[in-house]
């Protein structure tokens, strides 16, 4: 069992499934958590769930809207960031609209939130760490995932990327790539 010790973390994408359970898991290792999704009925079954956590409903392809609801919680210890979306089309149906909106949540608000969440570290010159959740899908080719692939390999990209200007803050950065989720 790890002990957080009233750190604070941020999860997003806690509506479901993978960040709602790494979620419940700060929560229950003693960590201050923050969990973001842009549907409000699912973090008010979260926060029954767990009492404990703080939510915040945001949409994390609007920018300016995530900068501030972020910059809100105020100092950052961990950042998970786990939301993202899957839109299945075969290559030859992708089209702008659907790109734009992948890569929005996917690798957008990656560096949105992130940015937010390491200068709180930075700047406190304590460190912290961000945690990058990606899929199979950034290195294995799959059918109708093509923009969803390409999403999650770029975000392998900027993975690597923040731990090397990151690193020298004391901020770690770490991915974990996830066996195809049932889709």
């Amino acid at each position: 069992e790890i002990l957080f010790n009233e750190k604070v973390a941020l999860v997003t994408g806690v509506g479901k499934d993978i960040g709602r359970e790494i979620a419940k898991a700060l929560c229950k290792g003693g960590a201050n958590v923050y969990g973001l999704s842009r549907t409000k009925e699912l973090l008010d079954t979260l926060k029954e769930e767990c009492p404990t956590i703080k939510t915040v409903c945001c949409d994390l392809s609007d920018w300016n809207t995530t900068r501030k609801a972020v910059q809100d919680i105020g100092p950052i210890d961990l950042l998970v960031n786990n939301a993202g979306i899957v839109i299945l089309q075969s290559f030859f149906e992708v089209t702008p609209e659907v790109f734009d909106q992948v890569m929005a949540v996917n690798l957008k608000a990656v560096i949105n939130v992130s940015q937010i969440a390491a200068k709180t570290m930075i700047d406190r010159s304590v460190g912290g760490a961000i945690v990058n959740i990606s899929s199979i899908s950034s290195k294995r080719a799959l059918g109708n995932r093509t923009v969803y692939s390409a999403s999650k390999a770029g975000l392998n990209q900027i993975t690597k990327a923040m731990a090397v200007e990151l690193g020298p803050h004391n901020v770690s950065t770490s991915i974990f790539d996830l066996l195809q989720w049932k889709l």
